[in-house]
């Protein structure tokens, strides 16, 4: 199967903001060539390293940002002609420099565009490239903390702080704002032939997607709050992470909301034999007797309550007398949206990621080891999304000597 975006070709600047942006137009089949200055984009000083050893070819950030792409070198400063003819050959440029460092330079998207006018330019910038904040400064934790979702993440003890968003999540919505922004704009231009300049802004991308946050506030004037390990809320919501049997935690998940849905919650209590053990079976029953339950008068409604509270005790009862694993496995086989609470480390090994191809052995000859990575982040019928090791500095400089102006990008996809 071939991937969706083969006969693309993507040209990106080395940066942290945009380099998952990269990775995923490389896992869908585009040729992403990645532009380092000599002896590596400063990326490649990003820790851990491979057996402990810093050096540009060890960063395993940039192995795991770097996964499917070539990289050349080019000292833009001194060889802008590189970049230009490297520019004439792409259908996207993917850039996260400082706003004003191009334009300095004759590499911007209005250097190009008037010769390439079906060039599509993609920029990512920590506020957007000519708006009034557009010389701050940020990184991922000012991204997340600015935009808004720290303020949704981290426990119901409020004498606690935020807790910033783990792997790097203001990049990564970044990049998938720009990756779906990049996209778009192909197919424009396969119908009207015209490039366009795409213009991300990390701090817009983390606002916009808030969950409820952004918009509770700009509707309700009503501030959500955060909760453990469930939505943040401006109402407090039951607890959904409890212990199980042998001790370890486990999320609830979403209750029953539908008839059949407490049907199958209560023919699990009855497989548990704990049927008549639970006190609120009646309120079960009720709901099972009910097309949907309506969420909206929670609170509001007492008979809808007491059916939602005794949905959410059940799962809670039954955790508590089932090892987590098999909470786990028996509440999907149910119906129920539930999990356990793995440990990082554990999640490669969850017969459910395996079985849908989630962990992938790499041979890194660079590195001269194999290893498991994260793969595909989606499974999809019409294309494959695949995952081979990151390049070493200047390994595909061969490139560079060889290259042709695209003249008609529109119809060189399959």
């Amino acid at each position: 199967m071939p991937g969706l975006l083969e006969g693309l070709r993507v040209v990106e600047l080395a940066s942290e903001f945009a380099a998952f942006a990269g990775k995923m137009f490389a896992g869908l089949g585009a040729e992403v060539v990645v532009v380092e200055p000599p002896g590596g984009h400063a990326s490649r000083s990003f820790g851990p390293f491979a057996g402990d050893v810093p050096g540009p070819e060890n960063s395993l950030w940039w192995r795991h940002y770097g996964t499917g792409k070539k990289s050349v070198t080019v000292d833009l400063d001194t060889d802008a002609d590189a970049l230009r003819r490297l520019v004439a050959s792409a259908d996207i440029v993917l850039e996260a420099e400082a706003p004003g460092r191009l334009s300095g330079l004759g590499l911007d998207f209005d250097a190009f565009h008037a010769d390439l006018p079906a060039l599509i330019w993609v920029s990512v910038t920590p506020f957007g490239h000519d708006l009034p904040r557009a010389g701050e400064q940020a990184v991922d934790l000012t991204v997340q903390a600015a935009g808004g979702p720290v303020w949704s993440c981290g426990y119901d003890d409020h004498t606690l702080p935020p807790v910033r968003c783990g792997g790097n999540q203001g990049y990564h919505t970044a990049s998938i704002w720009a990756l779906l922004g990049a996209l778009t704009a192909v197919l424009h231009r396969d119908v009207r032939g015209l490039g366009q300049r795409v213009d991300v802004s990390m701090h817009a991308a983390a606002n916009v997607t808030t969950e409820l946050a952004s918009y509770t506030w700009l509707v309700a004037r009503e501030t959500v709050q955060r909760q453990t390990g469930r939505h943040a809320s401006v109402q407090p919501t039951s607890e959904t992470v409890v212990v199980a049997a042998d001790g370890r935690a486990v999320n609830t998940g979403v209750p029953p909301r539908t008839g059949p849905e407490f049907r199958r919650l209560l023919a699990w209590l009855e497989e548990l034999g704990l049927l008549d053990q639970f006190r609120d079976r009646v309120f079960l029953e009720m709901g099972a007797e009910r097309e949907r339950i309506d969420l909206s008068v929670v609170g509001a409604d007492p008979v809808v309550t007491e059916i939602y509270a005794a949905a959410r005790e059940a799962l809670v009862f039954i955790a508590g007398r089932l090892d987590a694993h098999e909470f786990f496995i028996q509440g999907q086989q149910h119906g129920i949206a539930c999990g356990v609470v793995y440990a990082p480390e554990e999640v490669l090994d969850d017969p459910h990621f395996v079985s849908r191809g989630f962990p992938v052995r790499i041979d890194d000859g660079v590195l001269g080891r194999s290893y498991i990575a994260p793969g595909a982040p989606f499974v999809s019928n019409r294309t494959r999304y695949a995952v081979t090791r990151a390049p070493a500095v200047g390994e595909h400089d061969d490139l560079l000597r060889d290259l042709r102006p695209r003249t008609d990008r529109s119809r060189e996809r399959p």
